[in-house]
């Protein structure tokens, strides 16, 4: 986590010396999770999710954008409509960590300085990576592996914002996230999908799902847009 908040508030020192236009503020919201354990539902959120956001609108049209988020992911087999997960009933939670950097882009132009009050779609991708504990399931008992890793993904967002007020922009979204680890849900110990502790299916990864609503500020001297 030390790691993760360097870098966040890093990023944000050098953006605020720049003479643009700059949001910072707050998610809050739910989670879930997609993989070999627990419920299948791509959006259930069942969890807390709490967060922060800082975007420097580089256009009208697009924004640099950072994140830090927190939630507890729940693996619970028990809400899966599957009769085997049912069965086998695993439940755990998992604390994470998330650190986020990208591009948003807006379906319509949201410049925030021509005094009007207007709402836009956008979407937002780029890389992400979530800190975790690792996890396994000898003769079908949760156990800790001591270890914790990261794992690398890719944030899949889709959002409606709206400017309010003289300086907010609240925007309701649903972001996936796509992850290089098949680790998360202690389906696959060590990486490895081969040892005989592993189960679920091989060829996919794991998913988690934030889904909830951005409060932000913004601030900055009223920017003359480059070309970009």
């Amino acid at each position: 986590m030390r790691y993760l908040t360097t870098i966040f508030f890093f990023i944000i020192t050098i953006h605020l010396s720049q003479s643009q236009t700059h949001e910072i503020g707050v998610f809050l919201g739910g989670s879930n999770f997609i993989g070999d354990v627990g419920a299948t539902d791509y959006i259930a959120p069942d969890q807390l999710a709490l967060g922060g956001i800082y975007k420097w609108n580089r256009s009208g049209r697009h924004s640099f954008r950072a994140s830090l988020m927190y939630t507890n992911l729940e693996f619970n087999d028990l809400k899966s409509d599957d009769p085997r997960r049912q069965e086998r009933g695993y439940n755990f939670n998992s604390k994470i960590i998330e650190g986020s950097l990208g591009l948003e882009f807006t379906f319509f132009d949201f410049n925030l300085h021509d005094g009007k009050n207007k709402a836009t779609p956008y979407l937002y991708s780029g890389v992400s990576i979530a800190y975790h504990n690792n996890y396994f399931f000898p003769h079908g008992k949760l156990r800790s592996e001591g270890t914790r890793s990261f794992a690398f993904g890719i944030p899949m967002v889709f959002g409606v914002k709206a400017k309010f007020m003289e300086s907010f922009v609240i925007a309701a979204e649903v972001g996936a996230r796509y992850t290089f680890s098949d680790e998360l849900d202690g389906s696959a110990p060590d990486y490895d999908n081969d040892s005989p502790l592993a189960f679920g299916n091989k060829n996919n990864n794991d998913w988690y799902v934030f889904t909830g609503l951005t409060l932000t500020y913004t601030f900055g001297r009223k920017p003359c847009y480059c070309v970009f």
